[in-house]
């Protein structure tokens, strides 16, 4: 069966469907959810049920879209304050740390191909182009795990991650493309102009990218749309305006979009919660699309050829390219030798390798279904080994800690615009010393006591109301003031 315009959205549905319904079991036994939308596209491709899909064109340009909008995303739920403390470090494992991991990996890679019995046979330059395409950690499965593993982590090490994940696609992307120039032009390519390619990429993103996110802030904040259901509508558009305006002016569109998000989730921003509930919707829907479209895209009883070696390559990259990686990365900046081991184990592949390895398919260069299907392999060793032990090695190293509690208890949230907080007071024994009325409690001067939650229920309070040990209360306050007790701010 084919995909066709008579069949494509009921085909679509029910591929989606069966893969939010398989991920339910995953999150049980603690397997990947995108590992398990790469079996389901697998499962109903052409080695399997018989849906034939062949493009490798469409495949890219799926992928392309959807990670503009995860970057994007992972950029808005970014906090600044929290990575400003790993911002060097994050951006040296995103950069050099690419880098050294295509070096490293291609030199194995290609002694693998000149002094073992292993059938690869790749020339240097196909060796870096291959061990390139995995470089990056993948943004969309790092994002994913970490969020649905529901764990916290010791040094700085969440925001550590996300931002490594999140910048270093750019730098993966600009290295493959540049070698398949490399490959596709024979060898007439200019090591200074490449160079010169990359620099002017960075800093045409990295600007862009800055000037558009506050460009977008001040759109949504001022455009004032009859209908508040625009405004995601609008932030997805301008999303995708920024991902391509950036090409066409020569600078790495990953790249823009992400810092985009991290201006536009660090700003004032009006509809924020909408917006928000709706780029979460749409980058799981886009996740799921791509991951599915990926295991379509791929026939398995082409991987039984390559598996041993990919599973060489994925395993060096495991236990030595990536740890090695880490520790040089990180020798300028006070990290503890657990700290880096867990970075070293967390290096996940995903999506992006796979979407990588299809520009040499479409470049033509030979050997690209060879290098495409090693990619595919090592994905899903990644995925398999690492992405199922992330929470047992943050234990085993004693680095997990209890998820940060977001929200409160009463489900209530307020517009920035406010300038208020909302604080969560747990009344205790001794703050009834001195009368159990609600009157009788010392509270800082502009500070509304809202709600009161008693053994589930709910009470609108008023001065009268008799407080018991262990209420919550949800107080309202301007911002800065509080008072001094048990409480947690939303």
């Amino acid at each position: 069966m084919i995909f066709g315009t008579e069949n494509i959205f009921f085909l679509g549905a029910v591929l989606i469907f069966i893969s939010i319904v398989i991920s339910k079991w995953g999150y049980r036994f603690g397997v990947p959810t995108l590992l398990l939308f790469l079996f389901t596209g697998m499962l109903f491709g052409s080695d399997g049920l018989g849906l034939e899909f062949h493009s490798y064109e469409s495949a890219q340009l799926i992928g392309m879209l959807s990670l503009s909008v995860i970057l994007f995303t992972g950029g808005m739920d970014t906090k600044f304050h929290e990575i400003r403390p790993v911002l060097a470090q994050g951006l040296v494992l995103s950069t050099v740390g690419v880098i050294l991991t295509t070096v490293i990996t291609g030199f194995l890679i290609y002694y693998l191909s000149v002094w073992t019995r292993l059938d690869i046979g790749l020339s240097l330059p196909m060796s870096l182009l291959l061990a390139a395409t995995v470089s990056s950690t993948d943004s969309a499965s790092v994002f994913n795990l970490l969020r649905s593993q529901g764990i916290g982590l010791r040094h700085n090490l969440r925001p550590t991650l996300e931002l490594e994940s999140g910048s270093n696609d750019p730098m993966a992307y600009m290295i493959t493309v540049a070698l398949v120039d490399l490959i596709v032009s024979a060898g007439q390519f200019s090591i200074g102009g490449l160079l010169l390619k990359i620099a002017v990429q960075l800093f045409v993103g990295a600007a862009f990218g800055y000037l558009s996110g506050k460009l977008l802030v001040w759109i949504v904040n001022h455009i004032n749309l009859p209908n508040p259901s625009l405004y995601p509508v609008l932030m997805l558009c301008l999303v995708m305006i920024v991902f391509t305006m950036t090409d066409f002016l020569h600078g790495n569109s990953y790249l823009a979009v992400y810092v985009a998000g991290l201006v536009a989730g660090n700003s004032r921003l009006s509809y924020r919660r909408e917006t928000g509930t709706f780029m979460q919707g749409v980058t799981w829907l886009l996740q799921i699309v791509m991951f599915l479209t990926l295991g379509l895209l791929v026939n398995p009883h082409e991987m039984l050829p390559v598996w041993l070696v990919a599973f060489a390559i994925g395993l060096f990259m495991m236990f030595f390219a990536r740890p090695i990686t880490v520790f040089l990365c990180l020798l300028p900046f006070h990290v503890p030798v657990k700290a880096k081991l867990f970075l070293s184990w967390v290096g996940l592949r995903g999506a992006v390798p796979i979407i990588f390895a299809t520009y040499p398919i479409i470049a033509g260069i030979e050997d690209a279904d060879f290098l495409f299907n090693v990619v595919f392999v090592i994905t899903l060793l990644s995925l398999s080994l690492q992405g199922t032990t992330i929470s047992a090695v943050a234990r085993r190293l004693n680095l997990a800690l209890p998820e940060p509690k977001k929200g409160n208890e009463f489900g209530i949230e307020l517009p920035e615009e406010l300038n208020s907080q909302l604080t969560e007071i747990v009344v205790r024994s001794s703050d009834l010393s001195e009368g159990n009325r609600l009157a009788d409690m010392h509270f800082e001067e502009g500070t509304l006591v809202m709600m009161v939650k008693r053994a589930g229920s709910i009470i609108v309070p008023n001065g009268r109301l008799v407080l018991q040990e262990g209420d919550i209360l949800l107080t309202i306050s301007h911002q800065g003031e509080s008072r001094v007790g048990e409480k947690g701010e939303t």
